[in-house]
């Protein structure tokens, strides 16, 4: 057996974690951006990767979408058929990813974000919140739920990411999460939207929302750390 030939077995691994969906995407797109499945090669049968990748099969083909999505890969169907990888260099990315962060300052940009958001997220849990407070904090995180389309859920997002910071009281950490919010979208910009990003994206924000709600600092915390983490994995592996 060749090197190359067990690249994939080196190379993916069981996945740790509650990020199932965003840790596929990351693992396979960075298999094919760095060569270990080559241009034309095709992919293995769907069985053997959920198995390799410790996943559910829905969950695999929800992530071979995304690359499908994404330019990395194409499906054809019938005999012989398969999920073969279209992906030739960086050359061929689209004008989206023009300009936009990669390698190390995409790493710093979401290292950022993974320290001052989900303090901001204990903080607001620690305070004492108004009516008023709780009012707005449920209505931003509905209003995320409940986008008419893509564009309209990137803004309501955003909006809920600030309120949870507004919240903590700190008017550093209201800086530094307007920061990293600012450099989140302009990487979220340059990947497809992922239906299957956003239902798990709204399940942990309603989970962070009513951490806060209940008081429960260590919880908030935690919640906006996988949510970081899901978010991180996606973009580690569409942009690299």
């Amino acid at each position: 057996m060749s090197s190359v030939s067990r690249l994939p077995d080196a190379v993916l691994r069981p996945l740790r974690g509650g990020n199932a969906f965003e840790s596929t995407v990351e693992q396979l797109a960075t298999a094919v951006r760095l060569g270990v499945f080559a241009y034309g090669e095709q992919l293995p049968p769907e069985r053997e990767l959920a198995a390799r990748l410790g996943v559910s099969r829905m969950t695999l083909r929800e992530a071979i979408a995304a690359l499908r999505d994404s330019g990395l890969v194409t499906t054809r169907r019938g005999r012989g058929g398969g999920t073969v990888v279209v992906y030739q260099g960086e050359d061929q990315i689209g004008q989206n990813r023009a300009g936009v962060r990669h390698g190390a300052s995409l790493i710093d940009a979401l290292d950022f974000r993974r320290v001052v958001e989900p303090g901001a997220a204990y903080l607001a849990a620690g305070r004492s919140l108004s009516a008023d407070q709780r009012a707005w904090l449920t209505a931003s995180e509905l209003e995320v739920r409940s986008a008419p389309d893509n564009a309209v859920h990137r803004v309501a997002d955003s909006r809920l990411h600030l309120a949870i910071a507004t919240l903590s009281g700190s008017p550093m950490l209201i800086e530094a999460v307007t920061r990293a919010q600012s450099a989140l979208q302009e990487l979220l910009a340059a990947i497809p939207v992922l239906p299957a990003n956003i239902s798990h994206s709204n399940a942990q924000h309603k989970a962070i929302v009513a951490a806060v709600l209940a008081g429960d600092e260590d919880g908030a915390r935690a919640y906006m750390e996988e949510h970081c983490d899901a978010t991180s994995a996606l973009l580690r592996g569409l942009l690299g």
